[in-house]
């Protein structure tokens, strides 16, 4: 039976070479994420290939958001910034092809991939590949939520600087390691992935335990985000589903006094070690039903 990289239909990341996927995907099973109802489904890369394709479009200056139509996974977006060092892909999607491969290239290429939380780390190690082994900067704290690994993951902590000042700024809150992307150039700008969620009105932001399940973070998580984020200047937010803060609006005063009183007042009663201890307690009392798909078969986009 041949070997296969199996894909999580619903977060879409890849796990090691195997004859049959794993029984769950761990990144779903988490309580940040969730199996949808119908129990978990597995998928391939040549199967996504077939059903979806990528777009990148220029959203400011030397930033191209990448993304699949239609919708796939999580449907975040990752971002190539394009810097005089060379280009930087913040997060990643899962599709990857030729005509991306191509596209990306026709911009100058990659020469580092760096990831703000477990949730994006869908087909790392295929795109590092594709662009020569190009290293993978993975926070150390969230390591554990790997489902490939290669030689070129990087594992760092604290801070890690790329070239030009770019630097990659541990803030946890989501996942202990969720960090966010610094780039200086002109007045700067601050990649947040979800790990500072970008609302709907952009001007106004969120932090969150986990989205899809709505669990809030408590206070010293919410100011842990604060205090990381604080020192650094700039005037764009980059969200990782389309949504930006510009101008203003963007600033660390403007975007984190419009936020902090409501989510401070949201979060003041949680304790996340106590949500742990419960949540190892229900898991006595809880199954998730599986479900495994062949790769000519795969069913995706569905929840």
């Amino acid at each position: 039976m041949p070997l296969i990289h199996a894909i999580c239909a619903t977060c879409g990341v890849q796990y090691e070479a195997s004859e049959t996927p794993p029984e769950v995907c761990a990144i779903c099973a988490d309580d940040r994420q969730y199996i949808g109802a119908g129990g978990q489904r597995w998928t391939t890369l040549p199967a996504i290939n077939g059903q979806h394709r990528n777009i990148i479009e220029s959203v400011a200056p030397n930033v191209y958001a990448i993304y699949s139509t239609p919708p796939f996974g999580i449907n975040q977006r990752a971002h190539l910034l394009v810097t005089p060092g060379g280009n930087i892909l913040w997060d990643c999607i899962t599709n990857l092809d030729q005509s991306t491969i191509d596209l990306v290239n026709g911009l100058g290429g990659i020469r580092a991939i760096a990831l703000s939380h477990p949730h994006y780390f869908s087909t790392i190690v295929e795109w590092s590949a594709a662009f020569g082994d190009v290293p993978i900067y993975v926070n150390a704290l969230d390591a554990e939520w790997l489902g490939r690994r290669c030689d070129a993951i990087v594992e760092w902590t604290g801070e890690q600087e790329l070239w030009d000042g770019i630097r990659i700024i541990c803030c946890g809150g989501h996942f202990p390691g969720a960090s966010v992307l610094h780039w200086p150039a002109g007045k700067g700008s601050l990649f947040v992935g979800d790990t500072i969620q970008v609302a709907p009105n952009r001007k106004t932001v969120s932090f969150m335990y986990s989205y899809p399940n709505m669990i809030p973070l408590p206070k010293t998580a919410i100011l842990q985000i604060q205090a990381a984020v604080q020192p650094l200047d700039y005037d764009a937010m980059y969200g990782a589903f389309g949504l930006y803060i510009r101008g203003r609006s963007a600033s660390r005063h403007a975007v984190f006094r419009a936020a902090l009183p409501r989510d401070l007042s949201v979060g003041l009663g949680l304790n996340l070690p106590a949500c742990e201890e419960l949540k190892q307690e229900g898991k006595h009392h809880h199954t998730q039903r599986t479900h495994s798909v062949q790769p000519q078969e795969a069913d995706v986009g569905k929840p």
